[in-house]
């Protein structure tokens, strides 16, 4: 007998939400760039990147709203072309990562513009594979027939995600602005950069990885 009071199952809303917290604290590109650059930056720098990833998001939501995600499940190569670009894009912010590193020691730091961040941290959600998956793999298997209509429990489940990744990605922001101030965020600016083109080239490696396909 379908449950009319709640649009979505009450018994899928605890796993729901243990397995998007898993999955945002899981370390990944989003986690990777955002602590460097708050840490490098500041955090209104790194809340800005916060709301392009945010704005990613909301995007591959939508799209599962209206079934668009399935794509990638049907045209594997179109999956295989989102996984490249996202690990070219990830080289790409380890370049210029370790090109700023540079310009600090020539003393020539230029913080990036908000519109800058902004865009690059929409980049990194929109050429991540694993978000597009989410909603293709993981959300499904949340959706039951006995409650509203599967677009209006995909929006429901999706505004919940979107909101728990606000509150950690602004954690992560926050906590690497604050460690970065107690080390001197100036001196340890080149050190910072260097570290963050590191990370975003292991980050970018683990996801070659991840994201194969497998038999």
């Amino acid at each position: 007998m379908p449950h009319a009071a709640w649009p979505v199952d009450p018994g899928m809303i605890a796993p729901f939400l243990a397995a998007i917290i898993l999955i945002e604290l899981t370390p990944g590109p989003n986690m990777a760039y955002l602590a460097a650059l708050s840490a490098a930056h500041g955090r209104r720098a790194g809340l800005m990147a916060v709301a392009g990833v945010t704005c990613g998001l909301s995007v591959y939501m939508l799209a599962a709203v209206f079934g668009l995600t399935e794509v990638f499940l049907r045209y594997r190569p179109l999956y295989e072309v989102l996984r490249w670009a996202g690990v070219a894009y990830l080289l790409w912010m380890a370049y210029d990562a370790w090109r700023s590193a540079s310009d600090a020691e020539a003393a020539d730091v230029r913080q990036p513009s908000r519109w800058v961040l902004f865009r690059r941290g929409l980049l990194a959600n929109l050429l991540n594979p694993k978000a597009a998956l989410f909603y293709v793999t993981l959300l499904p298997g949340f959706i039951k027939a006995d409650h509203a209509p599967p677009t209006t429990q995909v929006l429901i489940l999706g505004l919940v995600h979107i909101a728990i990744s606000v509150g950690i990605h602004g954690g992560i922001v926050l906590g690497a602005d604050r460690a970065a101030s107690l080390l001197d965020r100036a001196r340890g600016q080149v050190w910072i950069s260097r570290g963050l083109a590191f990370a975003l080239v292991v980050v970018a490696a683990w996801m070659v990885w991840e994201t194969r396909q497998r038999s």
